[in-house]
């Protein structure tokens, strides 16, 4: 919750900064309307344009980037979960006395891959259950390549299945890097002290004024502040306002129907 927290921080103290540079540049304009009535403003349209432009551009690029990072962060809960499906549908190839034992390590590593992300954002018991799934993926893939040597085992099988184990195990790795992949701080610097250089500029051009305009005023602070949080939000997607945890429940259903599967087997009789 700690960038979240930062997030929200970091919105409340630009809103009030831009506040205070919107007074300070109406009332640096003020004096050189007093100073230079004619002279004032003479050019000053083409720097407020230019400066306006880069801070949209700013708050484009980094909301685009972040609503891809969400984007792709979904995707990637939807590919594990294939990925695992389709690695445990494949157990029907190996030989029926090394299903069960192999079935079961699956239900354990997908409750493992569940309970990472659910344990978020204590992040030593992520990281304790991250390496809970790695040492599951070593097991599954151990078991399989002994059940396809055993005999009765088919060569074809192995082949079927262990490349899908190993898509399953790539994934991991794919989301724990995509989880972390986020834009270079001087970024956001960059957005913030831009942010704050408009204010300064459009406090200057409503200086011709009788009065301050508190409705435009407030108003610019506003939505610069919950644009600026809004953007840090999705770039962290457990933890905010924007998430991705309904997603998982892709995971959990996948999980609920290994046990319908397992209840469904007939009993074997000896």
């Amino acid at each position: 919750m700690d960038k979240i927290l930062s997030a929200l921080l970091l919105a409340v103290g630009l809103f009030v900064g831009i506040l205070i540079l919107l007074e300070v540049g109406r009332r640096i304009g003020v004096r050189r309307l007093a100073a230079d009535p004619e002279g004032a403003r003479t050019g000053t349209s083409v720097v407020d344009g230019a400066v306006f432009a880069l801070v949209g551009l700013l708050i484009a690029f980094t909301f685009s980037g972040a609503a891809s990072r969400f984007d792709l962060r979904r995707d990637l809960i939807v590919q594990e979960t294939n990925a695992i499906g389709t690695a445990y549908l494949r157990l029907d190839l190996l030989p029926a006395s090394t299903q069960p034992a192999l079935r079961d390590s699956f239900r354990r590593y997908l409750d493992s891959r569940i309970e990472t992300y659910r344990k978020i954002p204590d992040m030593p018991a992520v990281m304790a259950e991250l390496a809970r799934s790695t040492t599951l993926q070593g097991e599954i893939w151990t078991q399989a390549i002994a059940a396809g040597h055993m005999a009765g085992g088919s060569p074809d099988a192995i082949k079927l299945l262990l490349p899908a184990l190993n898509e399953m195990i790539d994934i991991t790795t794919t989301r724990t890097m995509a989880a972390s992949m986020h834009p270079p701080s001087v970024i956001y610097l960059m957005l913030v002290v831009m942010t704050l250089a408009s204010a300064l500029l459009a406090g200057h051009g409503m200086a011709g004024g009788k009065g301050r305009n508190w409705l435009h005023s407030l108003g610019f602070a506003a939505v610069m502040a919950v644009a600026v949080y809004i953007i840090i939000d999705i770039e962290f997607p457990r933890l905010g306002l924007v998430r991705v945890d309904s997603f998982d429940q892709v995971l959990v259903d996948l999980r609920a129907s290994m046990d319908d599967a397992a209840g469904s087997l007939p009993s074997r009789v000896e």
